[in-house]
């Protein structure tokens, strides 16, 4: 598998975001989250400008893997992007 930078935006609540950890576990992926209801104030408000560069609807989880964007839980799109 190709060395990707992978970053997931997440909720700590969230079921999806949780399955996506899950899944870049099961493969053995390293990745790097923020579970953004649990910042707050400023840094909370930073961490949302972020997502919405990417994800202008902020929703979670957005995961950036590489150059590529994949918002929910989609497997196939993130192990494509993954290459895997």
């Amino acid at each position: 598998m190709p060395d990707v930078s992978v970053q997931i935006y997440s909720l700590s609540t969230c079921s999806h975001c949780k399955a996506v950890k899950q899944l870049l576990s099961e493969c053995t992926v390293k990745y790097d989250f923020v579970d953004v209801d649990l910042l707050t104030g400023d840094e909370r408000k930073a961490i949302l400008e972020d997502v919405k560069k990417f994800n202008p609807k902020c929703s979670f989880p957005t995961i950036i893997i590489g150059d590529r964007v994949v918002v929910g839980y989609k497997e196939k799109e993130i192990r494509e992007a993954l290459g895997l």
